[in-house]
């Protein structure tokens, strides 16, 4: 009878925790359609807002003077494009030898040092960057790309290094102990083994920090918003990006305009979903690298 009985309880808990199981798929199952869903409702909303104003003229030409009708969004793209590029230029590299640093041959006390400031760095307000690079560098002097630039490389900066910490974890440590095996010093067996394999993720970490860098706008309002309405390469002035420009298209009393900030949107959104989109496969041609 106890044998029984035990019988009786063991198969009601396989019972229980299969129906406990198969709860929580479906709440996960849930869960993951619901992202999905409210992705969908948010590209068809912009796109079936902004295809009606979006236009070559509109990707290929400046604003209009005050008045006319049409013109275009060309000087917030090279504006962006500039902003972004210079940003992921001071950001990226720095970013990654931290991460190679850290994870490679940093001290235990150190790497938890760094990892922790990172992490706080990633969680400060976008809008506080804004105007600690503002009282830096505006403050007495005028407002600028490359200002704009410094603050979109602090934003980008924790991603990266954290991203890239990530990707590096994942790497074997048999490649380590094989290079140290064969003689060769450590920073080579990093430099030449290590990053390498891990370049794949590493790319993902960066342009997933691009594209978070490609929406800000708090912190463009203090360094680069007094900006000219013609296309300028030059990063010593204030230029205008697409975040920007729709906020100040949002700002308008003019329906017009707003239907261009939606289009403006539209580009923004397309850029980053790109963006998203490569890294996302870079990301699998790491893994399947790795698991070879």
């Amino acid at each position: 009878m106890e044998a029984g009985a035990l019988t009786l309880r063991s198969a009601g808990r396989a019972r229980r925790r299969k129906v406990v199981n198969r709860v929580m798929e479906a709440i996960a199952t849930i869960a993951a359609l619901a992202a999905v869903v409210m992705l969908l409702v948010i590209v068809w909303s912009v796109f079936s807002k902004g295809v009606k104003a979006l236009s070559w003229d509109f990707l290929t030409k400046t604003p209009v003077t005050f008045g006319e009708t049409g013109g275009g969004v060309a000087h917030a793209i090279v504006g962006s494009l500039l902003l972004v590029a210079m940003a992921a230029a001071m950001a990226i590299p720095v970013g990654v030898l931290i991460a190679v640093y850290v994870s490679e041959f940093a001290p235990a006390l150190v790497r938890r040092t760094v990892q922790l400031a990172l992490d706080v760095l990633n969680g400060i307000p976008s809008i506080v960057i804004g105007i600690f690079i503002f009282a830096l560098l505006i403050v007495g002097h005028h407002q600028s790309a490359l200002a704009g630039s410094v603050a979109l490389a602090i934003i980008m900066l924790p991603l990266v290094a954290r991203s890239t910490q990530e990707v590096l974890a994942l790497v074997p440590d048999a490649l380590r102990e094989g290079g140290l095996a064969l003689g060769v010093s450590r920073w080579r067996t990093t430099l030449g083994v290590i990053v390498p394999t891990a370049l794949g993720g590493i790319f993902t970490g960066a342009t997933l920090a691009i594209a978070r860098a490609a929406g800000e706008t708090a912190p463009l309002l203090f360094v680069s918003s007094v900006t000219t309405s013609q296309v300028s390469w030059d990063p010593k002035q204030a230029l205008q990006s697409i975040p920007l420009t729709i906020f100040e298209f949002l700002e308008s009393p003019n329906p017009e305009d707003h239907e261009k900030a939606w289009a403006a949107a539209l580009v923004l959104m397309t850029f980053v979903l790109v963006l998203s989109l490569l890294s996302k496969a870079f990301l699998a041609r790491s893994r399947r690298k790795l698991a070879r």
